[in-house]
């Protein structure tokens, strides 16, 4: 995996507004390995935007195989 320099880090509360879910529902998605996440400072977590397109990306395409 190529990471960015400039990989712009997002708080789950960013993530939740963008995905238009609950923070909760990301904290979820993060626990079961759905959505990758990186501490910082020790207890702060922060989701690249590299992985939310990922995830973006990787969800249309479960969304196209369940329309075929």
């Amino acid at each position: 995996m190529v990471i960015c320099l400039a990989d712009e880090l997002l708080k789950i509360t960013e993530v939740a507004a963008e995905l238009k879910l609950h923070p909760d529902t990301v904290r979820r998605y993060i626990a079961q390995g759905k959505l990758k996440s990186t501490k910082v400072g020790g207890t702060r977590v922060r989701i690249r935007r590299s992985e939310l397109d990922r995830f973006l990306a990787e969800g249309d395409q479960e969304d196209n195989k369940k329309e075929d």
